[in-house]
């Protein structure tokens, strides 16, 4: 619960630039945030969708030009998230849960639409495995889960190139290298990322079936799935 406790605290503090700083920590941060206002069917028209892990509601704010008269729910253990997305979405049907998406109480076959952008790679395997059956059995028959996320294990021959790659992007826009040991040290104390194929066979041993990855930059994807 510690560990838990820090990184909520810690995201509060991140909260005071944390659009800027992800668009110069997270490599195509944009072009993936983005991803969620596309690659939807076309008569896909959600009318409750879940936020897990909203942040400070990059994501939301990507769906509702899309999907203005949906309900949302946006999930965040950062008090400080909560109340940005407050501010932001007080014109629209929007509802707050304050607390880990691992305590989440998910409700049966009532979601449309459930979203995670840079969330999930919080969770351990045995985790994620458990919030993907939570998500599989929260989400309606047609309902389309999606989220983005770093998709490789820290143990991943790739991993090493990936960590060169990553710190020469945030290093160019931080030169003086502040910002990169910041990065390293929150991955290395908090972020858990899966490979991606891992990660499929999870989905389809919940249930999910059509996984697919609309975009992706090497290893960064946004994958989509469907009930």
């Amino acid at each position: 619960m510690k560990k838990e406790t820090d990184i909520a605290l810690e995201f509060n503090e991140f909260s005071k630039n944390y659009t800027n700083d992800m668009i110069r920590c997270v490599p195509c941060y944009l072009e993936l945030v983005s991803s969620f206002g596309k690659h939807f069917p076309e008569d896909f028209n959600p009318n409750s969708i879940l936020d897990l892990g909203s942040g400070n509601g990059n994501i939301t704010a990507q769906l509702i030009p899309y999907f203005p008269d949906a309900t949302f729910t946006l999930v965040d253990a950062s008090t400080e998230m909560i109340d940005l997305c407050r501010k932001q979405f007080k014109n629209y049907n929007v509802n707050y849960a304050n607390t880990y998406f691992n305590d989440f109480s998910f409700k049966k076959d009532h979601y449309d639409l459930i979203v995670a952008g840079f969330s999930l790679h919080h969770c351990n395997k045995k985790e994620k495995r458990a919030i993907f059956e939570n998500i599989y059995s929260s989400l309606k028959i047609g309902g389309i889960f999606s989220y983005c996320d770093l998709m490789i294990s820290k143990t991943n021959p790739d991993h090493p190139q990936l960590l060169e790659q990553w710190g020469q992007f945030v290093n160019s826009n931080f030169p003086d290298g502040e910002k990169w040991a910041w990065v390293m040290e929150h991955y290395k104390n908090y972020d858990k990322p899966t490979d991606y194929l891992l990660q499929k066979e999870w989905l389809e041993n919940a249930g999910f079936t059509n996984i697919r990855i609309p975009y992706r930059d090497g290893y960064w994807m946004y994958l989509q799935t469907r009930k």
